[in-house]
């Protein structure tokens, strides 16, 4: 068996606020468009990574997940994002910190508490 990409579901009562963390704030562009249909959704991309963006109310109140990011420059996306979005921070892991596991990290979370924890390895 052999897997290529893990491409997760993210739901938003409103697909902005997706948009809003992902587009803006991360740098993913949309690939699959589907924003003005009855149930909008999309795809949005960087580099390797997808991540399907769904306006769902039912599901997005069932679930705000967490992610984890794994940069190789941990420095350059904190001292862009800090800049440019600071309301992403998240208010427990706002600044890089070295984790007891071993790995560099800071969090971001949007006005839906969806988490983006990036992430880099020592």
């Amino acid at each position: 068996m052999k897997f290529t990409k893990l491409v997760p579901n993210v739901f938003f009562e409103n697909i902005q606020d997706g948009l809003n963390l992902f587009v803006d704030c991360l740098e993913f562009s949309i690939g699959y468009n589907d924003l003005c249909s009855e149930n909008p959704c999309c795809v949005v991309q960087k580099d390797m990574l997808s991540v399907f963006l769904f306006q769902n109310k039912e599901y997005a109140d069932k679930d705000r997940p967490e992610f984890r990011l794994h940069t190789d420059n941990i420095e350059d996306v904190y001292e862009k994002v800090s800049k440019t979005h600071p309301h992403f921070l998240h208010p427990n892991l706002n600044k890089i910190t070295l984790r007891p596991w071993g790995a560099n990290e800071f969090a971001l979370r949007d006005s839906t508490n969806v988490c983006v924890i990036i992430q880099q390895w020592n």
